[in-house]
């Protein structure tokens, strides 16, 4: 892999930094208290899986890159354009749930970035079939925080849902 596939591997992560150099103070704890779900990965498994799934995503649009000849051009306008796009919706999704901490409205995007996934992969199909398999693993991850996302945001909603802390007795 070249200088370039190194930069494409180490682009997704730029938003992520970023975001956490602003908000690192409100990052930690984002899913315990009362409305821990027993199913809630740990913070720092959170930070593990999306660093593995950004660096594959990077690596599988360097592959997309490299098919299609490298450089800039109109052949890659729309495998890598969508490829920005969606890359873009996810950085702000991590704004929308640890800065804004609107679980509503980052499911909204949540269900947004999960199409421009499934749009990207199939255009990148015919380009990189490995490529576009390099998407599913992001896909199974956006499913989850999806699922997360949902409950953290009905919870907010509808006080009903939230688990109820137990008296206990001497």
């Amino acid at each position: 892999m070249q200088l370039q596939g190194a930069i494409f591997v180490l682009l997704p992560h730029l938003g992520p930094i970023l975001v956490w150099l602003f908000t690192r103070d409100h990052m930690a704890g984002w899913c315990e208290g009362p409305r821990m779900l027993s199913w809630c990965p740990l913070h720092k498994v959170v930070l593990l899986v999306q660093t593995a799934i950004y660096s594959v995503v990077g690596y599988a649009s360097y592959l997309v890159w490299k098919a299609l000849g490298g450089g800039l051009g109109w052949p890659l306008a729309l495998p890598l354009g969508l490829y920005a796009v969606q890359l873009t919706i996810s950085w702000a999704v991590l704004v929308l749930f640890f800065t804004v901490h609107n679980p509503g409205l980052a499911l909204l995007h949540l269900l947004l970035l999960y199409g421009l996934v499934v749009s990207t992969a199939l255009i990148w199909h015919p380009i990189n079939k490995l490529a576009a398999l390099l998407l599913l693993p992001y896909l199974a991850w956006l499913t989850v925080t999806s699922a997360l996302t949902y409950h953290l945001w009905r919870d907010s909603l509808c006080p009903v849902h939230q688990p109820q802390p137990t008296e206990k007795s001497d």
